[in-house]
């Protein structure tokens, strides 16, 4: 079912997408996609971060979303900036939980605004885009 895609934009580098299963295991796969994209652009600088943000929107969009399937994507809007993200079929916007000390969850936007440059949603007529940017030196 994965399925990757690679286009050319015209306003700049292209950009990497993959359809993956709303299970947790997907995170794993979100995360080698933007390992690949980053080494790929030369900023491997930004891999660590940018891969934990893509395994907290993954597990968002897996606890929150509908259907069966997410769409990830990796895109460089910059010579060093990267955005990473995810669709999901789910109008439910995320929100910065509430969690204790010891509590498992709740922690994943906190993480998302620490590591990030910028984040945000973007509000589509079937589901929602979250995505999250990085810059590099």
């Amino acid at each position: 079912m994965p399925r990757t895609t690679t286009r050319v934009r015209p306003t700049g580098p292209p950009g990497y997408s993959r359809t993956l299963r709303r299970e947790p295991e997907s995170a794993a796969s979100a995360r080698r996609l933007v390992r690949t994209a980053l080494s790929a652009w030369g900023l491997a600088d930004l891999a660590d971060g940018a891969a934990l943000i893509v395994s907290e929107l993954v597990s968002n969009a897996v606890r929150h979303g509908r259907r069966e399937s997410i769409r990830v994507f990796v895109e460089r809007p910059g010579p060093s900036r990267v955005r990473v993200g995810v669709v999901d079929f789910s109008h439910r916007l995320p929100r910065r939980g509430e969690c204790e000390a010891r509590s498992e969850g709740g922690r994943g936007l906190a993480i998302v605004e620490a590591l990030a440059e910028n984040w945000g949603v973007e509000r589509l007529s079937w589901g929602k885009r979250v995505w999250a940017e990085l810059a590099g030196a």
